[in-house]
């Protein structure tokens, strides 16, 4: 949030917010801003895959099903665009483009294995059938 309230380290129970929470300060945080462009539909997936290897553009468009090849292009470039990955293109006929993650994408594995990892063990214990409700 503010300069005052950008100190999360350690527990966020113990993180003192203001009260109320300033609207301006909670969508200039960067946790938000971090939240909100993770949860897109495909980000957490693509990061996942590029994890795992570099994948070429129609690699990772097979194995991703129900993605469209617009949607995939605009989450990828998206996603270089925050630094997450990178592209290289190879002087072939016609051009191949390979997508990796950069270290900072690599440096995020972790945390949302972790995030993943919590979201696997308390699955059962959202209402509505065992799954988290969904927002349209």
């Amino acid at each position: 949030m503010s300069t005052g309230h950008t100190d999360v380290s350690g527990s966020l129970r113990d993180h003192r917010l203001p009260t109320p929470v300033p609207a301006d300060e909670y969508e200039r945080c960067p946790v938000t801003d971090l939240l909100r462009r993770m949860g897109d539909k495909w980000t957490l997936l693509l990061i996942t895959l590029l994890g795992r290897r570099p994948h070429r553009f129609n690699e990772l468009h097979r194995a991703v099903e129900g993605i469209s090849p617009r949607m995939l292009t605009r989450t990828l470039r998206a996603l270089e665009s925050d630094g997450l990955v990178e592209r290289e293109v190879f002087p072939t006929l016609p051009p191949s483009v390979e997508y990796r993650l950069t270290p900072l994408g690599v440096s995020l594995l972790e945390p949302l294995s972790a995030l993943a990892g919590w979201a696997v063990a308390h699955h059962a214990e959202f209402p509505v059938a065992g799954s988290i409700p969904r927002r349209r």
